[in-house]
């Protein structure tokens, strides 16, 4: 018998049926994503994507582009990526009939693209970006049409889906050198694994025949990228319920501080004096910042974040501007960070951090969001409010937003209304 590869028992994981309480999570993080795209729409890239760029786009190809720019996609820990901004667009483009159709294929796609992500080992995610590397696996899985049914073509369905698997991670990357350049490439990413799952597909239906062993094979994904990959598991449980909801407008690195600082706040009453934060180890490297020089770089410092919650209190998007940028320089500079190896050792099942102000310390294990420390309903519906507002639409494009995406069976209208905000 012919050994099974781990793209063919993921193509077999994927054919079960999808629970109702499983759909009703899904919605959740459809409003979440629709948020991050309603909040994004007044950036720069915006503009060049519906002004200035020479393409003609549908709305949900715009939407690509816009899912993870404000840095407040959800996320999955352990596998340390966001797999809504390339799961959305691929499970709503790909004409499903229903609503119920488009949850069906999002929550596929989400598994597909955490069951490859948590493989990944920390030598893959020095150089990589997990979130495309694994996100074409994802968007295979949120492209395909499912029939819970189980024909007797079922069989033929795995192969297929297999190859697609295959043509897909033949290409997959997303090297992590943006990190070190001002630039549109993380947004970038997210569309060429979208659309890398969508071609990948269409060219498996017609016949064409991807490699079975594309992840475990000698020459392939683990080899070139992975020094100990881990095991690929198949839990009963959807594993969107595993993905957490992000609060605050910056990496999700820095939110364990955010959080701390918070809670330290809210004991001392201010935090004055210097101040050291303590995390784990890919916190500081993602984040720490001291000096940052663009809206980017204020997402993506611990210090920023800090200083935002020491001098203001909550975080929102506008702390995160030039302005403000400025005008938190000295207060940054009483932030100190560092590693601390008993945070490190919980990562990546745990997000923590540890502040020490004025002689008191406090510490977290997880950040707010995650399955430990979730955020309510009502809380991810202010969320996408708050987003809503934010990307300049009004109160009533907020309602239609929650209705549609909480409420509605037409997935069609997902794209009208996508269409009337990125016209």
């Amino acid at each position: 018998m012919t050994q099974e590869s781990l793209t063919e028992k993921l193509a077999t994981h994927l054919m079960r049926p999808v629970d109702e309480a499983t759909r009703q999570r899904a919605r959740l993080h459809l409003l979440d994503w629709l948020g991050c795209i309603a909040g994004a729409r007044q950036s720069e890239l915006a503009d060049k994507i519906i002004h200035k760029v020479d393409i003609e786009y549908d709305p949900l190809d715009m939407a690509r582009w816009f899912g993870n720019l404000l840095e407040m996609d959800d996320v999955h820990r352990t596998s340390i990526l966001h797999p809504g901004p390339i799961v959305w667009p691929a499970a709503l483009s790909s004409t499903p009939e229903t609503m119920d159709d488009a949850l069906v294929r999002a929550v596929k796609g989400y598994e597909a693209t955490i069951a490859v992500g948590s493989t990944l080992d920390t030598a893959h995610y020095r150089n990589y970006h997990n979130t495309a590397t694994a996100g074409v696996f994802g968007a295979v899985a949120a492209f395909w049409a499912y029939d819970d049914s189980m024909p007797e073509g079922f069989p033929e369905e795995i192969k297929t889906m297999t190859s697609a698997f295959g043509l897909a991670g033949s290409v997959t990357s997303g090297l992590w050198q943006m990190r070190n350049e001002i630039g549109d490439t993380k947004q970038w990413h997210i569309v060429a694994a979208h659309d890398t799952g969508n071609h990948a597909c269409c060219y498996a239906w017609d016949g064409l025949v991807g490699p079975r062993f594309i992840l475990e094979g000698p020459q392939g994904l683990y080899a070139a990228t992975c020094e100990n990959p881990k095991p690929m598991t198949f839990p009963d449980q959807w594993r969107i319920h595993e993905v957490s909801f992000k609060p605050w407008g910056a990496c999700r690195h820095a939110h364990p501080a955010i959080d701390v600082a918070l809670e330290l706040k809210a004991k001392l009453g201010s935090l004055d004096g210097d101040i050291l934060v303590e995390t784990y180890a890919d916190a500081i490297s993602f984040c720490d910042r001291p000096d940052p020089q663009s809206v980017n770089d204020a997402k993506f410092s611990i210090q920023h974040a800090v200083a935002i919650v020491a001098t203001k209190g909550v975080p929102e998007l506008a702390d995160f501007q030039p302005d403000a940028i400025a005008a938190l320089a000295e207060f940054r500079s009483r932030i100190s960070v560092a590693d601390a190896s008993d945070i490190t050792d919980r990562y990546p099942e745990h997000y923590g951090a540890r502040i020490t102000c004025a002689n008191e310390t406090v510490a977290l294990v997880d950040a707010l969001g995650d399955p430990e420390r979730p955020l309510s309903k009502d809380g991810i519906i202010d969320k996408a409010r708050s987003l809503i507002a934010w990307g300049g639409l009004s109160e009533k494009e907020a309602d239609r937003a929650v209705d549609l995406a909480l409420n509605g069976d037409d997935a069609e209208a997902i794209d009208k209304m996508l269409s009337d905000w990125l016209s």
